[in-house]
């Protein structure tokens, strides 16, 4: 039997998908069985999503552009000598080495009204060479030697930020540096991985227990430094762990502000 789909009122379902809700919405009355027999109007899908590849070796590339088309991503593959098209030409995502050209790449491409807000994958290098451009907030790194399982992981984790297709509750794949002081009076550094609203995910050399206290601090695009009070709920054995912020922390909401902005743009 074919599969029958509900019929979708077009306009609630935009407002959805601008708060953030991606669920099916059912006019009230209305069974799936029933809606079946109306003819939708056609819907005019945008451009897809388009990721450069910036200067990438062919392996590198094929592999990476394999990985994104899984999930309905284009790619384009963008040579040294081609920089100024980041300033230009619209992109939802790049992948670059991390070499020392690297933040003048990425700057241009962020001061440019086009791609101010472009997810950007490192590819090669390390935390510590990522941290360098913490500052314009390098998203997410493909680790070499490349592997094919490794990288579909990160394009799958990160696909819902470049297709621009946000739940309620997102989770911004982001590598930046954070201070994080610890209640009884400790000091630790780590890169954080993942960023909402709620919490985050962190990987360090030296990890919290779960249920430490602590304050993290820490600064995104243009987002100044900002603190905010936590507590460690998870750690695994990789040195990554989580902590969740104090939902009665006013702080917390310049970074939820920040993060509607970074989606809206």
């Amino acid at each position: 039997m074919a599969e029958t789909r509900p019929f979708r009122n077009l306009g609630n379902h935009e407002k959805a998908r601008q708060n953030g809700v991606l669920e099916d919405i059912i006019p009230l009355g209305l069974t799936p069985a029933l809606t079946s027999a109306f003819t939708p109007a056609p819907i005019h899908r945008k451009t897809a999503a388009r990721v450069a590849l910036f200067a990438l070796p062919a392996p590198a590339a094929n592999l990476i552009a394999e990985s994104f088309r899984q999930f309905g991503i284009d790619t384009v593959p963008v040579a040294r000598e081609e920089v100024e098209r980041l300033q230009h030409e619209k992109f939802e995502a790049c992948v670059l080495p991390l070499q020392e050209d690297a933040g003048s790449i990425i700057e241009a491409a962020r001061a440019s009204a086009s791609n101010s807000r472009i997810v950007i994958f490192g590819l090669g290098g390390t935390a510590q060479d990522a941290m360098r451009y913490s500052k314009l907030c390098i998203n997410a790194i493909f680790h070499e030697p490349l592997e094919r399982s490794a990288a579909m992981k990160l394009v799958r984790s990160s696909q819902t930020l470049v297709l621009h297709e946000f739940r309620r509750y997102v989770r911004i794949p982001v590598m930046t540096e954070v201070g994080i002081v610890m209640n009884e009076g400790g000091r630790l550094t780590a890169t954080s991985r993942e960023i909402s609203s709620g919490g985050m995910s962190l990987k360090g050399n030296h990890v919290p227990e779960p249920g430490a206290m602590v304050e993290v601090s820490f600064s995104l695009l243009t987002l100044p430094r900002v603190w905010v009070r936590g507590q460690v709920t998870w750690k695994k054995p990789n040195h990554c762990f989580g902590i969740r912020f104090d939902a009665s922390d006013e702080r917390r909401q310049r970074l939820k502000e920040w993060i509607v902005a970074y989606l809206e743009a």
